[in-house]
């Protein structure tokens, strides 16, 4: 008898993520299709394969191992082969994996990559794959050059000044070098090849329950995965998710965690005590919808940290938001303390800080000129002298908004006129050009009051006179879709009190609820999928927030508070805005 005989083979290892990766793939007609179809115009890649498989325990950067054949049979085995003994030798827990195969290619001068990076004009904005050679040895995905700095963008202020060195190597040579030993134990390259490819993917992304998500391949949505149309059902899980990771970062004394820069993990430590509020008045809405009673604890002490350590008092009647580190004292952190305190006493049922709120109004009102509705902005602590006129447009929308707010509770007519007088000075200096969501907000309040048809006129070319900007904008800019929100929840009124003027009579409806929805699709690009959070330096530190990609992927808790707050009403309005939305505009973006 054989001394094998009886003994079962070890069979090779293999990860199910992977493997759930590989049967899709090959079992998809219609994937398979559209990956050859793009690989037609690129003659470098006849007869040649390349498979990309990104794997991630969600605690630290991603590995991409790759792997090239004839067939893509071959390039997959040779990608998947890699990958698993990596996962074997190493013991790794995979939580993701994502495979990426290329379908177009191009070969370009090296130099070729300045006039790219300034077409795209932002930071991070460059969506394709590089090889440093036509057998891709040496190649990154797209998540991998941004994801580890591996280009040297142009600011912005380079590129409108056309200061561009386009004899340069954008490539960032020492970086390259630095991820290539760090994660792969690779010798360090000594240069940067004369000529490169550029290149794109078709994508499969699957999570650590084995759920497989198509991933866009074009466009601002590359490497997302891919969606259907963007209901409020659709994008109320990622409301919740964001609003729950921005609840996470409340520390026990009610302070935030101010954010990240997630490429190289770095905590951002700028505190802004006018964000704290802000951030405070999303979380509100979070038990808004919620009624979870667990959250109220930290939401109190995030309350209290703001109340009792940055209100002081100039007298009995006036108070204001002080902001410690620079001894200053700004309009918009009595604004935002009035608005997220207001929407505390609405949501909980209680008039527990209307005092501080009148306190806070008078500040206000003194920081106001009440023959022209213009504000003052910045004040002196601890003399309360003069320091800035004019600090940041979006203050005076603030303290329009919370004026209003504080009418609302009070009943105290001379917070309705200072708002009133703010208004027309809107109106008079023409804010629309601003795009600022703030002045939807406070139009939006106060014409609860005063329903004057101008002020609603006023209203509506706030985002009439922009919608052409933002719906081709290519950053998230997320609180363009808090402007047209509550612009929308402000057009509604306008039907109900069947306002007429000749502007709000020809504006165009159709093409509003258009750029409500294509903002909303957009924003998606800036939530932290685990398909962009897995390139990142600590993936499960990020996940399920937003980011800003022009400022390195920054996670700051502002930034997360406007995204919660553009989903939070377009979830509200959604099925209002559907009617006005075509069949053929739904499938012209279900299809990207």
């Amino acid at each position: 008898m054989s001394a094998t005989k009886g003994k079962k083979k070890n069979k090779p290892f293999q990860n199910k993520q992977i493997t759930a990766l590989r049967q899709h793939i090959f079992s998809d007609d219609a994937l398979l299709e559209r990956l050859e179809a793009g690989r037609l115009d690129s003659p470098l890649l006849q007869g040649f394969y390349v498979v990309f498989i990104s794997i991630c325990d969600a605690k630290s950067r991603a590995l991409v191992m790759k792997g090239t054949g004839n067939t893509l049979d071959e390039a997959w085995r040779n990608a998947e082969h890699k990958a698993n003994l990596l996962i074997k030798n190493n013991s790794l827990k995979i939580a993701w994996a994502k495979a990426d195969i290329v379908n177009s290619a191009e070969e370009i001068a090296t130099t070729e990559l300045n006039k790219e990076l300034v077409e795209n004009n932002y930071k991070n904005f460059f969506r394709k794959g590089i090889a440093l050679s036509q057998t891709f040895d040496i190649a990154f995905l797209e998540a991998e050059l941004n994801g580890n700095r591996m280009l040297n963008y142009y600011s912005e202020e380079q590129i409108s000044k056309k200061e561009i060195d386009y004899d340069s190597a954008v490539l960032d040579l020492t970086r390259i070098s630095y991820y290539l030993k760090t994660y792969y134990n690779s010798k360090e390259i000594t240069s940067i090849p004369d000529r490169i490819l550029t290149f794109t993917t078709t994508g499969l992304f699957c999570d650590k329950d084995l759920a497989l998500h198509r991933l866009h391949d074009k466009g601002f949505d590359c490497g997302r995965r891919a969606t259907a149309i963007i209901d409020g059902e659709a994008v109320e899980p990622v409301m919740l998710s964001a609003s729950k990771y921005l609840y996470s970062l409340i520390k026990p004394d009610g302070e935030f965690i101010y954010g990240y820069y997630p490429i190289f993990h770095k905590e951002i430590d700028n505190y802004n005590i006018l964000r704290h509020a802000g951030s405070i008045w999303s979380l509100i809405n979070l038990y808004r919808i919620t009624k979870d009673d667990e959250l109220v604890p930290k939401l109190n002490a995030a309350i209290d940290y703001l109340t009792e350590g940055y209100i002081i008092c100039k007298n009995e009647d006036t108070a204001y938001v002080f902001e410690k580190k620079t001894d200053e004292i700004k309009l918009g952190g009595n604004g935002l303390s009035i608005i997220m305190l207001t929407e505390y006493m609405d949501v909980f049922e209680t008039d527990k800080y209307i005092g501080l709120v009148r306190k806070l109004a008078n500040g206000i009102l003194e920081m106001e000129d009440m023959s022209s509705g213009k504000y003052f902005h910045v004040l002196n602590y601890p003399d309360f002298s003069s320091k800035e006129e004019f600090r940041t447009i979006y203050y005076d929308g603030e303290a329009t908004f919370a004026l209003s707010r504080a009418y609302t509770y009070t009943n105290d007519e001379k917070y309705l006129h200072g708002a009133k007088m703010a208004v027309e000075n809107f109106i008079a200096e023409d804010y629309t050009k601003y795009r600022d969501h703030w002045v939807a907000y406070a139009l939006n309040e106060i014409t609860k009051y005063i329903p004057e048809p101008r002020f609603f006129e006023f209203a509506m070319q706030n985002a009439g006179k922009n919608l052409k900007t933002i719906y081709h904008r290519a950053r998230s800019t997320q609180t363009n879709l808090e402007l047209l929100t509550i612009t929308w929840q402000t057009f509604k009124r306008i039907q109900e009190l069947e306002i007429s003027t000749p502007y709000i009579d020809e504006f165009d409806v159709e093409f509003f609820a258009k750029t409500i929805y294509q903002r909303a699709r957009h924003l998606l690009n800036g939530y932290f999928y685990p398909e962009f959070a897995m390139y990142m330096k600590r993936p499960s530190k990020v996940a399920g927030s937003f980011f800003v990609r022009e400022d390195n992927f920054r996670v700051r808790i502002d930034d997360i508070q406007h995204y919660i707050g553009g989903y939070y009403f377009y979830s509200k309005y959604f099925n209002e805005i559907l009617p006005y939305l075509s069949k053929e505009f739904l499938g012209e973006y279900a299809d990207c």
